[in-house]
């Protein structure tokens, strides 16, 4: 696959780090993410996700390595980076004791938006995000969803070219989840380069790229769907009965990386370096070969395979 050119790049890390004390939060990551597309970090809480979005907005100097970010060196040129990004970070950063409108107002002068200006660009935005009734409302008493949009609406007054997400939506039900991404995809679609951290995998699916985290270190990066179809390890689906005690069973077997229950199925992980899972698990079982079918991988299924103990 052909490497996008530096100027096609909106974040190009190089062996970048940050350690705090004798922990590693960020270990020699390599990242490449192209502009105008929503790239994802994927990984469990304490993975490293926020710090390496604190060292792309020039928030957190880092250990070592090198970050550029829309062409600007961090941590030297933070300042003017600062301008042209937008920051919604993990927890709601405005004010609870302010109005829709008024943090709004807020936001709009710290960029140096006044006048004619601003009056404009917080119309469409309360349009936008549908807080056009709910402007005079104190923030501190909006849902999770409307507190959302707010935040975003925030994070995009000023029209950035890059917007970092850290677990946007760790707050609100799937029906906002869903329009949140909808607004993202309009906001990529009108030039924005965006990062975005989740752990729900069915996000980080909608993402055109995204990385793969743990500990750290990035254990994949790439497409969805290529992750997917370039997984090492077949997915047996399996309907039997006594599938607690058939778990049990197939864990004990080294070709299998993991199993787990989906309702009256289990579905099985297996190495790919066996020429046919299929009968490999018809041997160990004793399943009859009807019961047994190999199913399209989900990112869950990369996920187990490149971290944890699958990896060794």
């Amino acid at each position: 696959m052909n490497k996008a050119s530096s100027s096609e790049l909106a974040i190009n890390a190089k062996q970048l780090s940050r350690s705090f004390g004798e922990l590693n939060a960020i270990d020699q990551l390599n990242l490449h993410v192209e502009k105008n597309t929503i790239y994802g970090f994927l990984g469990p809480n304490g993975c490293g996700k926020t710090t390496a979005i604190r060292m792309f907005t020039g928030l957190l100097k880092p250990s070592s390595g090198e970050v550029e970010v829309l062409g600007l060196q961090l941590p030297k040129d933070a300042e003017k980076l600062r301008h042209r990004m937008g920051y919604m970070t993990q927890k709601f950063s405005l004010y609870n004791n302010l109005t829709v409108k008024e943090n709004l107002q807020f936001v709009a002068k710290i960029y140096g938006i006044a006048g004619k200006a601003q009056t404009s660009r917080i119309a469409e935005l309360l349009s936008v995000y549908g807080l056009t009734q709910k402007q005079s409302q104190m923030a501190g008493s909006m849902s999770g969803g409307q507190r959302q949009r707010l935040a975003l609406a925030a994070a995009t007054l000023h029209k950035p070219e890059i917007l970092f997400l850290d677990e946007p939506t760790s707050a609100v039900d799937p029906e906002n989840r869903r329009d949140f991404w909808e607004k993202l995809f309009d906001l990529c679609d009108q030039g924005t380069s965006i990062l975005v951290s989740t752990h729900y995998m069915d996000e980080a699916e909608r993402c055109h790229k995204l990385a793969i985290l743990e500990d750290g270190i990035k254990r994949a990066d790439d497409a969805p769907a290529k992750l997917m179809a370039n997984m090492a390890a077949s997915v047996i689906e399996i309907k039997a009965t006594g599938l607690r005690t058939l778990k049990t069973q197939l864990m004990q077997l080294p070709e299998i990386i993991s199993a787990a229950q989906l309702g009256s199925s289990l579905r099985v992980l297996v190495k790919d370096t066996l020429d046919s899972p299929l009968q490999y698990i018809q041997q160990q079982t004793n399943i009859p070969v009807e019961q047994l079918n190999i199913v399209r991988p989900s990112l869950e299924d990369v996920f187990i395979t490149c971290t944890g103990d699958s990896r060794q």
